[in-house]
């Protein structure tokens, strides 16, 4: 047999392995549409059938509550400082881990995954021990007058520390993928480290990090456990948008519970929009910097 006509029935083997019979395909599309309408469809539905039973007065009433603006203002402020210090330590954690090798490189690693294995409620309760009336640094910041737990700082710290992972994880193996010849290259030119940050690495990473902020954003907005405990549930002062829902739910209002959580809803909906805009746009930019022919150097340009 030649060697044409063996490559030939090695595809087809390959293309029977790897193509099933018309019910298996449709059998297996139709399973996970069902499930994809039972599980996400339908509870997503129903937050919104249930936010507008009583109209849409009943819905922007709620929506209107003093309670309600406290809530969303504290959950806008507490993304506003989280996302962005998680960009900054995000970003180092990632520089150092995929571009340098160094002692503790692994302890470091696990430290950035550590969220990830630790209930955010335990999580919590680390800031309550550490920061508390009874905690290590409880009596120093009681004399000096520094409120943390079941304030602001609080909030913002529990948020920090579960949503620390999403940026650097996101980078990471990007950035291992991409390896370190073009940094080298620039600093053999001349250029300092952060010129070689902001001129090449951060071009290369930059549909990563806009995709790493994206959902570091929605966990801080959705964020639950970690900020029940050290929010303290006061009402107008340190409750965010999942708190309120919960305190509105269990008072058995209902319509205002779930037209706050609309919103939760709506923010989850434009994630995803957001982040298929950006994965469409990566993707064309990708194949059109494959189709482009490198440009040839003119003498003028070697010279």
């Amino acid at each position: 047999m030649s060697s044409g006509s063996s490559h030939q029935a090695s595809a087809r083997r390959a293309q029977a392995g790897t193509t099933e019979s018309a019910w298996v395909r449709y059998s297996l599309i139709g399973i996970a549409l069902v499930f994809m309408f039972l599980f996400l469809v339908l509870p997503l539905a129903a937050v919104f059938t249930e936010a507008l039973r009583k109209g849409l007065g009943a819905y922007f009433e709620a929506l209107h509550e003093p309670d309600a603006w406290s809530a969303i203002r504290l959950t806008l402020l507490t993304a506003a400082i989280a996302v962005p210090l998680n960009l900054v330590f995000g970003v180092a954690a990632a520089w150092a881990i995929a571009k340098y090798e160094f002692k503790g490189k692994a302890f470091l690693t696990t430290l950035v995954d550590l969220p990830f294995s630790v209930s955010p409620v335990v999580a919590g309760l680390i800031y309550v021990l550490m920061f508390g009336a009874q905690g290590w640094l409880g009596p120093w910041l009681q004399a000096h007058d520094i409120q943390i737990i079941f304030a602001v700082p609080g909030i913002v710290l529990a948020t920090v520390f579960v949503t620390f992972p999403f940026i650097a994880r996101e980078l990471i193996p990007l950035m291992q993928a991409q390896g370190n010849d073009e940094e080298q290259a620039a600093i053999v030119l001349g250029a300092t480290g952060w010129q070689t940050f902001w001129y090449v690495t951060l071009p290369n990473i930059q549909w990563g990090l806009i995709y790493g902020v994206i959902l570091c954003n929605a966990r801080a907005m959705g964020e639950f456990g970690a900020v029940s405990v050290v929010s303290g549930h006061i009402r107008g002062e340190t409750n965010t948008m999942p708190l309120h829902v919960e305190i509105l739910y269990n008072e058995y209002q209902s319509v205002a519970a779930f037209a706050v959580a609309s919103l939760l809803a709506l923010l989850a909906l434009v994630t995803l929009v957001i982040k298929s805009v950006i994965e469409w746009r990566h993707e064309q930019v990708t194949n059109a910097a494959v189709d482009t022919p490198p440009e040839r150097p003119t003498a003028s340009a070697v010279v």
